[in-house]
């Protein structure tokens, strides 16, 4: 097989896997901090949820986001204030998400027959710093597929895409003296910036197991919503 048809072979395979991971729903993670102090256990109490931005409160949008928390809460024992009633906890929530940052991918060149199946190559991850100094792997780099055997063997397939962060706040007071009773937020990275459908994820993930251990920031994977 001559080296081009290498390299044919070597983008078909990668343009099928491109194919069949947009085709698939992936879970969905998140960075979860909570730390409580005097949160009582859920006896009935009745709350309301408010929006921390004042710009939001009484949108539509916040409204829905607004009933799953409220679900949420409802679901481990407190409830929703009645109209007219003085609530025992008040709850302020936040939420948005960023205008995005480019990441460029390396990925290695297929033209290797040390790649997949025709033998065995050394690899390493290739780490590049990301966000806040954080570190992110990216992929994989073999000395025999990047250009170890001279021109037309190895090549670079350099590709780049946009990141989103989006986060969730979230805080509880007690309404009789403005006692803050709970606070947690929620961080999470995607490849789009629809609000619609980061929020809600971002609400379970706040809320599994909550209210948590005080102080702990763990990573919570919410899983893809099963097609009917």
């Amino acid at each position: 097989m001559s080296k081009m048809n290498f390299r044919r072979l070597g983008l078909a395979a990668m343009t099928g896997a491109a194919l069949a991971l947009a085709g698939c729903a992936t879970p969905f993670k998140a960075d979860v901090a909570r730390f409580q102090t005097q949160l009582p256990a859920p006896q009935g109490q009745s709350f309301v949820v408010e929006a921390g931005n004042p710009a939001l409160q009484g949108g539509i949008e916040f409204g829905q986001y607004a009933n799953i928390v409220a679900g949420e809460l409802t679901r481990y024992g407190y409830r929703p204030a009645a109209n007219g009633e003085r609530a025992d906890m008040i709850v302020r929530m936040d939420y948005g998400v960023d205008k995005g940052r480019e990441r460029v991918v390396s990925s290695p060149g297929f033209g290797d027959p040390w790649y997949g199946g025709y033998g065995r190559g050394f690899y390493r991850p290739v780490i590049v710093a990301g966000r806040g100094g954080r570190r992110y792997v990216y992929g994989y780099r073999d000395p025999f597929m990047w250009g170890g055997f001279g021109p037309g063997w190895g090549y670079n397939d350099v590709s780049s895409y946009t990141v989103y962060t989006s986060g969730l706040n979230l805080q509880i007071d007690r309404a009789a003296d403005g006692t803050r009773l709970f606070e947690g937020h929620a961080e999470a990275q995607s490849r789009d910036n629809n609000l619609q459908a980061l929020v809600p994820n971002l609400v379970e993930a706040m809320f599994t197991n909550f209210p948590g251990n005080s102080g702990e920031r763990v990573r919570i994977t919410v899983a893809p919503p099963e097609k009917g």
